[in-house]
């Protein structure tokens, strides 16, 4: 750690957490505020029966608006009609043929959602398990809980961009939870206990209106959150059960006021047990959300069932 960089325990210290309020082996976190009558609540949003998928398209000649410190996803054929003009050609009994693929990329290589052990200090996870558990795999707080109960209920998307009459945040700019009731009292929408919170910082149209070498830059680093003792008290008492955002990692990487990393993962994530989705395309969904008023919606997600996992692709659905 930087000598001159406090560190993250004493800036979270006397932090308001959730640890042990679900049960002493909970690993979901906020997504215990998810059950049938929020369920209901996103059905009752939906109005015009419009679908919108959030993830990022993969592989798209832009290249991938994942995190500079991960390697890009990559593909490459293994069978396909190239198989049939060599010189052994595979043997399918009736003459079909086929086309296959491999996909290696780092679980967080594209929209995706962390696992609650993802981020973690003073050697403990989300509700006080052992960091050593990481060791290997996630044997505790994977992503696998978080997509066996999978996510729906009622979707709010806030447009921060919309709200600072921008096309989209610059590099870091910063906002808070005063920002985000902000937002909802200039859109006309409610937020409500255990919704779903969408964070519209028009950050990837900034990615694709750009050459990459621009958008990352020689030290990236991109709009978001930035910790206050209010914001985790604000999102603690409004329970909001899941976090997304256009950004890579729904906060500024680092502080601007004090040069700690991943500071809101930890007073969110680690402390509260917010499940957090990342790198979200809301293009679509915030031109239509401007053009008919309506904010809210039925959200349903379900990353991939990976055993010990730190995070999962996924392509969260938006009904209206």
């Amino acid at each position: 750690m930087t000598d001159d960089v406090p560190a993250v325990a004493d800036l979270l210290a006397g932090a308001p957490r959730n640890w042990g309020r679900w049960g002493a082996d909970d690993e979901v976190g906020t997504l215990n505020h998810l059950g049938p009558a929020e369920v209901f609540a996103g059905l009752a949003a939906v109005r015009s029966g419009r679908v919108f998928t959030l993830q990022t398209p993969m592989f798209h000649d832009h290249g991938d608006p994942s995190s500079p410190a991960r390697s890009a996803p990559q593909r490459y054929m293994v069978q396909d009609q190239g198989s049939w003009l060599g010189p052994e050609p595979p043997d399918l009994p009736g003459g079909a043929r086929f086309a296959d693929d491999v996909l290696v990329s780092p679980l967080q290589g594209s929209t995706q959602y962390d696992a609650l052990g993802h981020v973690w200090f003073d050697d403990q996870l989300y509700n006080g398990y052992d960091a050593a558990t990481t060791i290997g795999g996630l044997h505790k707080a994977s992503v696998l809980p978080i997509a066996e109960r999978g996510v729906v209920g009622r979707g709010v998307l806030l447009d921060l961009a919309g709200l600072r009459g921008k096309r989209h945040l610059d590099r870091d700019e910063t906002f808070g939870c005063d920002d985000l009731e902000a937002a909802a009292a200039a859109q006309g929408v409610e937020i409500r206990p255990h919704d779903v919170l969408l964070i519209n910082t028009g950050w990837l149209e900034f990615f694709y209106s750009v050459p990459r070498e621009e958008f990352f830059g020689s030290s990236y680093q991109e709009p978001g959150l930035v910790y206050t003792p209010s914001l985790a008290s604000w999102f603690q008492a409004k329970e909001i059960a899941n976090l997304a955002t256009d950004t890579i990692g729904n906060e500024v990487l680092i502080d601007p006021r004090n040069g700690t990393t991943l500071l809101v993962h930890c007073a969110l994530m680690r402390n509260l047990g917010l499940v957090f989705t990342e790198i979200c395309d809301l293009r679509a969904l915030v031109a239509s959300c401007r053009a008919d008023g309506q904010w809210d919606f039925l959200y349903a997600a379900a990353p991939l069932k990976v055993v010990g996992g730190t995070g999962s692709p996924v392509n969260p659905i938006v009904v209206k």
